[in-house]
């Protein structure tokens, strides 16, 4: 399966509960997550997607780490099936 057929899976998802998942690729900073993810009420989520059983790459890692540092949630999906876990998990929290 394709890193673009997750992501799309996500985007519908994301867009079914009501919120966005917009593509993130801010110019001149590498390794940042796939997509960021705007819900109501406020949350944002980063999300970053790899096509089955690929990892994330070192600085991907770095920016995570980052990102978590300053208190946003950073999630990195690899399946159909991990991103209908997080949606699930999105429905019990929202």
């Amino acid at each position: 399966m394709e890193e673009s057929r997750i992501e799309n899976y996500l985007k519908k998802q994301v867009e079914k509960l009501g919120g966005k998942a917009y593509k993130w690729n801010p110019t001149g900073v590498i390794g940042v997550p796939d997509r960021m993810v705007f819900l109501p009420g406020g949350k944002v989520i980063f999300i970053e997607l790899k096509a089955p059983g690929k990892k994330a790459r070192k600085i991907q890692e770095y920016r995570a780490k980052q990102l978590r540092g300053l208190g946003f949630q950073v999630e990195c999906l690899d399946t159909i099936e991990k991103v209908e876990g997080f949606i699930n998990n999105l429905i019990i929290n929202l």
